[in-house]
């Protein structure tokens, strides 16, 4: 489907020489992976559906085969074409963004992941170093239990990210952190899949993992990671799951997910757009103390768990709630020394 066909269809009215009606429709730029990846992207269009919902606006998720390299032209094209509320779910939009709104001062702007300036852009951040360290502090301590189906003695995890960037980093180096806590000396295994939407590569390079001594996988991959989950189900060990629950797409086999509350900063940038109390020019940030990062309730493993691994996840999220614990935050400190 071409550019023009996926911003038209909606008929809408502008007010002569003041901007956009107060009605104008809202657009959710997806990111790379598309709707259908499980994670982030529907994750965040659950949340902004709802707020279409909630606002009686009308609203479209546009999608694109070439989403980076389009950036600029997506975002443009959606404000010429009337929308109000543009938001983009794409990192690589940041930079883009930044340069459009000048331009386009009675659109609302929204990026995720990063900070930008502009009165009208809202910038949104998450705690995902954070809920990553929990991650990693559960698996550095599940690896090595004995008696547990599918868990080899080695100390031994695994991570698969989708590209090697600070807003996927910040999950890595956060759940390295959470899991060197645990064990100073237990092996991290990455491997970037350079790709957000090929469940079989996931999947291939997942199984290679394993066979090398992880039992437990974090993906921080979008679709791809789905075939990180589908592994850890045919060879019957572990996934971490990301963004969205994705405890259930193989009950038994996906430890816990890493849950980034998406769908809640969506549905809210929406409604604050309808209610014209738009955040432009603010960041908005959703971690550990605002509920906007956690790990799910585990409800097909915490027969396998613990209670005493529980205590120490629960000590762990105290204590970076407090201050008392310091998570490395790759994109806004870079990186830090141990992972370069």
């Amino acid at each position: 489907m071409t550019l023009s066909r996926i911003l038209g269809g909606i008929a809408m009215s502008l007010v002569a020489g003041t901007g956009f009606a107060a009605d104008a429709p809202a657009a959710l730029v997806v990111a790379q992976g598309g709707l259908g990846d499980g994670a982030w992207n529907d994750t965040a269009n659950a949340g902004f559906e709802a707020g279409i919902a909630a606002t009686g606006l009308e609203g479209r998720a546009i999608e694109s085969n070439d989403v980076v390299a389009q950036g600029e032209e997506i975002m443009r094209r959606a404000a010429d074409a009337g929308f109000g509320l543009v938001m983009s779910l794409e990192y690589a939009h940041g930079e883009g963004m930044e340069s459009l709104a000048p331009d386009y001062p009675n659109t609302k702007w929204a990026i995720f992941n990063q900070t930008r300036a502009g009165d009208n852009i809202a910038s949104v951040l998450f705690g995902e170093h954070q809920g990553s360290y929990l991650a990693g502090v559960l698996a550095a301590q599940m690896t090595t239990t004995e008696g547990v189906e599918g868990i080899n003695p080695e100390p031994i995890l695994g991570v698969i990210p989708a590209i090697k960037s600070p807003g996927i980093d910040k999950f890595v180096v956060g759940f390295i952190q959470g899991a060197q806590s645990v064990n100073p000396d237990i092996e991290v295994k990455v491997g970037y899949a350079e790709t957000f939407g090929d469940p079989t590569k996931g999947e291939q390079m997942a199984k290679a993992m394993f066979e090398s001594g992880a039992d437990i996988i974090y993906h921080v991959a979008g679709g791809t990671g789905l075939g990180v989950i589908a592994a850890a189900e045919a060879t019957g060990h572990y996934a971490i799951g990301v963004d969205t629950n994705q405890d259930g797409l193989a009950p038994g086999h996906v430890l816990t997910s890493m849950v980034k509350r998406v769908d809640v900063a969506t549905q809210q940038l929406v409604e604050h757009y309808a209610n014209d109390s738009y955040p432009g020019g603010q960041t908005l940030v959703f971690g550990l103390t605002e509920n906007g990062v956690g790990l799910t309730d585990m409800q097909y493993t915490k027969e396998i768990v613990p209670a005493e691994y529980m205590e120490a996840v629960e000590a762990a999220k105290a204590g970076i709630i407090a201050g008392d614990i310091d998570v490395w935050d790759v994109s806004a400190q870079g990186y830090p020394d141990f992972y370069q």
